[in-house]
């Protein structure tokens, strides 16, 4: 047995490889059809509890707003709208300027990069979302890195072996945090309120996510890539799909892991971050009319998709507002100051 010395570089990986062995012989669990080793079982149950606090335990509050704080509103105030309308009458017949314009309206600036949230997005289930994101942008980085090293590198390296365990890392966390996201939107039918594209375009892709995560297992360049390789082969070729992917060519694999499908991939995460941005952050199904307002504001009423009136935070966070002029203060009545009720449905139309 050799004896390492605190003054080896070498102690430290040793100490915690004492602690943690992340190379044990697993115990495997038989339900019927389904083989599921302890570590994944273990994995799953960390994931039912997290998901379980996010949604009990409280959520801490930051700077809140009054109900005429907003930046973008005060800027809004500030515009010259004489000059904004000689220049759309100048550029009228530009392309651009009709991009822009539409751009614009799907998504204006205080849409893209809000200055303030409704009350009910303070709950830690709202937060799996980015942490999903932010571990999306580490896996790129890292992958990044031992794309351009190679695998010699990432096997013999030191750096290599830490960066590689990042990038593994990574991507557990990616996973879990999106699988926990969609645990949450599941539940809270994440698709009401003209969200359906934003709900199709989130599990197409989290199921584009287990691809790419199966061509980074095919990627490894060791004894599992080869033995899932050999054994992923038969169930590619049994449904057809042999004819277009080869489990056992590496250099497709591996251009399908680093170029194809994370392209694809991050399209698909753009357009979904978007369309919320576009749409808003679902509300409970069950939040009271106080708890979908601004934090200090006071809630104002829309118009539903069934087109029953509801109140809402403010535009772009839930359904779109009709007709409700910009800082317009509800009267004794509730309807706000330059909107006329609509007697036949007891909408607000201006």
């Amino acid at each position: 047995m050799t004896a390492l010395s605190f003054s080896s570089p070498q102690w430290l990986p040793h100490l915690f490889g004492a602690v943690i062995n992340l190379k044990p012989h697993d115990h495997y669990f038989h339900l019927g059809f389904i083989v599921i080793s302890l570590a994944n079982l273990l994995v799953i149950v960390a994931m039912l509890i997290l998901f379980v606090l996010a949604i009990l335990l409280p959520f801490v509050h930051g700077r809140q707003k009054g109900p005429h704080q907003s930046d973008a509103a005060a800027l809004e105030r500030t515009r010259p709208r004489g000059l904004d309308a000689a220049r759309e009458e100048d550029t009228r017949g530009l392309w651009t300027a009709a991009v822009r314009r539409a751009g614009l309206r799907l998504l204006p600036p205080e849409k893209l990069l809000p200055d303030d949230q409704p009350a009910y997005v303070s709950s830690w289930i709202y937060v799996f979302g980015v942490l999903a994101l932010s571990g999306f942008v580490v896996v790129v980085l890292s992958g990044a890195v031992l794309a351009l090293k190679g695998p010699t590198w990432w096997h013999t390296s030191i750096v290599g072996h830490f960066v590689n365990s990042l990038h593994l890392w990574s991507v557990e966390l990616f996973m879990a945090f999106m699988v926990i996201h969609l645990w949450g939107k599941f539940w809270m039918a994440a698709w009401r309120g003209k969200r359906r594209l934003t709900w199709m375009t989130g599990v197409v892709a989290f199921v584009l996510s287990i691809f790419e995560a199966y061509t980074g297992y095919l990627s490894q360049t060791n004894f599992d890539s080869q033995w899932i390789a050999f054994e992923s082969k038969d169930a590619f070729n049994a449904s057809g799909i042999g004819a277009f992917v080869n489990t056992m060519n590496f250099g497709q694999a591996l251009m399908l892991h680093i170029v194809f499908v994370p392209l694809v991939l991050a399209l698909l995460i753009g357009v979904h971050v978007a369309l919320v941005r576009i749409r808003g952050v679902v509300h409970p199904i069950d939040a009271d009319p106080g708890d979908t307002a601004l934090d200090g504001a006071a809630p104002v009423r829309h118009i539903s998709d069934e087109g029953t009136t509801e109140e809402s935070p403010c535009v772009g966070q839930d359904e779109e507002q009709v007709g409700i002029p910009a800082g317009a203060v509800p009267d004794a009545s509730g309807i706000p100051a330059g909107a006329v009720p609509n007697n036949s449905e007891g909408s607000i139309i201006g």
